[in-house]
Parts: C-alpha cells; sequence; structure tokens
C-alpha cells in the first residue's frame, strides 16, 4: 500500500467558483488533478484529503463532488477545512454510503499498521489573542486533536496527522497543534491551506522535531499527488 496527499481540491460540480480567478495556475485544476490521480493511485492505495474539498454550501449539494471522489482509484480519508461549510455531523456524513471515503471528525483510522489522525486545526493563537472567538475555536480544535490521537494511543506502527491549518505560529515556530503531535509521538505531519506565492513563503517542511512534515496544498504540488509513505 502506497499512501499519498493533497489537500484544497476547491471541486465545484456547478461550475459556479472557477479557481483561476486566483491567478491563471488553478485553471482546468479539477481536471489535473483528477488525470493525475487516475494515472498514480492503485486500488490498494491510500489518500489523505485534509480538507477545501468541496465549494458547496449544504451535504446536498456538495454529494456529486464526494461521489466523484469516491470513484477515484484507492482508499480515501478526508478531514475538514476551512471552506468545507457543508460539512456536519458524523452520522450525517457516514449516512451517504461512499465506499471507498472515510470522514476524519473526532477518530482514527488503522489500514495496515498506519494510523492516521487529525482535526481542521485553526489560525495561530497568537494571530487572534484578542478575539475571543478564534480562541475559542482554537482551543476546540486543539481538543478534537487530543481526542483524535488519544483513540489512536493504543495502534502501533507509523502515525500520520492531518490538519487543514499549517501548525506552526506566524514566525514559523511550532504551535499547540505541533505541541501535541509531539507529545503523542506523530511520526508525519500533513496540512494544506497555504496557496499562491504569498502563501507558500510560509511553507515549513522537512524533519521538525523528529515529526516529518508535508505541505500538500494542490497549487504548491503543481496540482499532483504527494507520495507520504
Amino acid at each position: 500500500m502506497k499512501i499519498y496527499a493533497i489537500a484544497d481540491l476547491h471541486l465545484d460540480f456547478k461550475k459556479e467558483k472557477p479557481m483561476d480567478v486566483f491567478g491563471d495556475k488553478w485553471e482546468n485544476h479539477e481536471e489535473h488533478i483528477i488525470s493525475n490521480w487516475e494515472n498514480t493511485v492503485g486500488e490498494d492505495d491510500l489518500v489523505l484529503v485534509p480538507g477545501d474539498i468541496s465549494w458547496a454550501l449544504k451535504l446536498n449539494d456538495a454529494l456529486d463532488d464526494l461521489l466523484r471522489i469516491d470513484d477515484l482509484p484507492g482508499k480515501k480519508i478526508i478531514g475538514k477545512g476551512n471552506h468545507d461549510y457543508w460539512w456536519t455531523t458524523a452520522s450525517k456524513l457516514e449516512s451517504l454510503g461512499l465506499k471507498t471515503v472515510k470522514f476524519l471528525k473526532n477518530n482514527f483510522f488503522e489500514f495496515d499498521g498506519i494510523s492516521v489522525c487529525g482535526t481542521r486545526g485553526w489560525d495561530t493563537m497568537e494571530e487572534h489573542s484578542d478575539e475571543v472567538n478564534n480562541e475559542r475555536i482554537f482551543l476546540r480544535e486543539l481538543s478534537r486533536l487530543k481526542v483524535s490521537l488519544e483513540a489512536a494511543k493504543k495502534a502501533s506502527g507509523i502515525k500520520i496527522v492531518m490538519l487543514h491549518y499549517p501548525p506552526f505560529n506566524r514566525d514559523g515556530s511550532p504551535n499547540e497543534f505541533f505541541s501535541l503531535m509531539k507529545d503523542y509521538k506523530a511520526d508525519i505531519c500533513i496540512y494544506g491551506h497555504l496557496h499562491g506565492e504569498e502563501g507558500h513563503k510560509n511553507i515549513k517542511e522537512g524533519l521538525i522535531d523528529n515529526i516529518v512534515v508535508h505541505c500538500v496544498s494542490s497549487d504548491y504540488l503543481n496540482f499532483r499527488l504527494k507520495r507520504i509513505i
């Protein structure tokens, strides 16, 4: 089994949110992602997708995009991004009956000795230190990551954490999400969210405090899936 990752698919079945408004690089980005996926991933492989899946606002409207992912090769684990307004309760997500897609929400999944944990995450505490609501969301997401990591505590093998937001402060230093991953001895962290030239300047990758970190924002990867393991 190979493990791949890509975030920020920003699928739009209804063609109401063309991404090329963010630059020529995004032109036909869905076709590029799907073509590379079909030519890269095998049926027994695992694909991690940490957020910003669909522009849809409601679950019924997101279903067409989710079915497109379900039909692609491999098994998939999907997390929530800041634009996934359609995201709902775990029971409603599971009731969709998707055959190859699992939703990461206060849980973890294990495949062939690989544990996958995670949550959406949030912007840095320092950035929103004076905003009570943002601090509340930050602490809630931190709690959700702890729940996921705790659930996988007894699992053996490699532990992967998938976040949507990067686990770093604005100055590039690791934040509380990163500290929590260290406490639970995570091996790999993947994240997305950072786009364009300005966003990509803030990307941190490589071996950081014994955790291998990958940014998998789709435009950063030129809309090609990245092999993680």
